[in-house]
């Protein structure tokens, strides 16, 4: 039967998450040769290639069954440590007193990052010895970073859980649709408006397939969707694209263009008479789910009623 070597499974998520064999070679306190042999004998192991030699690196499909595989070793092996009170060696590092922490890799959207997610990650108890990556990833998209061992847990907004992991529903992200009072006159209060007629007027939504959006990137399609259930047209806006979720917001509240924003940022910048909303009664509600390994960890458990207590507070139900 194949056995793994511990060794060659600890490169290759060195790699995955460093991007390149240089980099791996430093975390790992080895030459970059050694990391070059160590993933060679791995693949001769496998008998397949496990990496594309890219910049940074990508696993191929058998690349992710090892790369799963290894987190999991590594997993397993950081919840055993802790249990035994023991440190734990990270490439050639000593073995501490206390247990060296455990990176946690999780998939998370950044519009949850930056109203609830973080919380989350501070609720979590100073004895759990972990540091957490973040991944940043369309809520639709995160699903497929669990699929391909890249990451431990996600938000997501896909419901069926993932091939050796649990779903759980977290609750409800609640989107409006809003303006800057400037954009609402101009384009919204009976159609485009000059600077030469001021004035709101009547809120007229029909030209919102023609008003200059902004989106967060090339996957983000909350604004496109909403103006085809509203107006039943595909959006011929101009787009702004800003892909980090403060700078979207301030980018609305700006006047770069009308957007689809978390209502735990709009609330704030409404409340303060910065921002219009377009639709009062039609907000978007976008269902989120906690996806896991289902690896029995005391870590990961952890961090999953963290997590899951501070959506209920965050979230619609």
């Amino acid at each position: 039967m194949t056995r793994f070597a511990l060794d060659q499974l600890d490169t290759l998520r060195a790699i995955v998450d460093e991007g390149t064999f240089e980099a791996a070679a430093r975390r790992l306190h080895v030459t970059q040769s050694a990391v070059s042999q160590r993933i060679k004998q791995l693949e001769r192991a496998a008998g397949q290639v496990l990496l594309r030699r890219s910049t940074p690196v990508e696993t191929t499909a058998a690349g992710d069954v090892l790369l799963r595989h290894a987190r999991q070793i590594d997993l397993l092996t950081s919840d055993a440590l802790a249990r035994l009170g023991t440190g734990r060696r990270d490439g050639n590092d000593a073995a501490s007193d206390d247990p060296a922490p455990t990176t946690l890799p999780i998939a998370v959207n950044a519009d949850s990052t930056a109203t609830w997610f973080l919380d989350a990650l501070a609720a979590v108890p100073p004895t759990v010895p972990v540091v957490f990556d973040l991944r940043r990833a369309d809520q639709q998209h995160t699903a497929e970073l669990l699929r391909s061992g890249d990451v431990l847990a996600a938000v997501t907004a896909t419901r069926e859980p993932v091939q050796g992991c649990s779903s759980e529903p977290l609750g409800v992200m609640r989107y409006r649709a809003v303006a800057s009072p400037g954009l609402v006159e101009r384009w919204l209060a009976g159609g485009p408006r000059g600077p030469e007629e001021p004035g709101l007027g009547r809120l007229d939504l029909a030209p919102l397939d023609r008003a200059p959006m902004v989106v967060f990137d090339r996957t983000d399609a909350l604004q496109h969707d909403f103006v085809r259930r509203l107006t039943g047209h595909e959006p011929l806006s101009p787009r702004h694209h800003v892909p980090a979720s403060a700078d979207f917001a301030r980018a609305v509240v700006l006047g770069l263009g009308w957007g689809m924003l978390p209502e735990a940022q709009a609330t704030p910048e409404l409340d303060a008479g910065r921002l219009v909303e377009l639709a009062p009664d039609d907000p978007v509600d976008v269902p989120l789910f906690w996806q896991r390994w289902t690896l029995a960890s005391p870590l990961l458990d952890a961090v999953t009623v963290a997590v899951r207590t501070t959506a209920r507070r965050a979230l619609h139900p």
